[in-house]
């Protein structure tokens, strides 16, 4: 118990460290909410070796951490929605045995921007923002291409037994 906890505080700080490198990388796409998702490599290494609360708990410590430290209740506001959303399809997504590590990452990156879409609509009351969707879904799918194959090496290289 206590090393399975040691490796998810060191994963929850590699999270954190990685959310704010990104944060420090501007994005010029003109286009709210486009990202790379760095910190995700260490949510889904956790979602395949262990389950998905300790993702999920990984997830919510950086989130709050990192939102506290270089964001607002509103970047935490989406950044949970769109973590529970894309945690729950990654998770259905693992249970079944014929999607790899890029294909759940891949989903998780969709449903993530869509989860922050929706949330941004109900924050403004306003439906227009779906013109974004479109690149949302465009960058979710390469972020989760990049994460998914990165995470794929990473748990090629650590030993099983974390």
């Amino acid at each position: 118990m206590k090393r399975k906890t040691t490796y998810l505080g060191l994963f929850a700080a590699v999270a954190i460290i990685f959310g704010y490198v990104e944060s420090l990388v501007p994005v010029f796409t003109g286009i709210p909410g486009i990202k790379l998702g760095l910190a995700n490599l260490a949510v889904l290494f956790i979602l395949d070796r262990y389950s998905v609360k300790e993702a999920a708990l990984v997830s919510v410590v950086r989130i709050l951490v990192i939102g506290f430290m270089f964001g607002n209740l509103f970047s935490i506001l989406y950044s949970l929605a769109g973590a529970a959303l894309s945690l729950t399809v990654m998770e259905l997504l693992k249970k079944h045995s014929g999607f790899s590590l890029i294909g759940i990452s891949v989903a998780g990156g969709v449903t993530h921007n869509i989860g922050q879409l929706i949330v941004a609509m109900i924050v403004v009351s306003n439906t227009s923002l779906m013109v974004y969707a479109p690149a949302l879904l465009v960058a979710g799918v390469l972020a989760g291409i990049l994460i998914g194959g990165l995470t794929k090496e990473v748990v090629g290289r650590l030993p099983l037994n974390l």
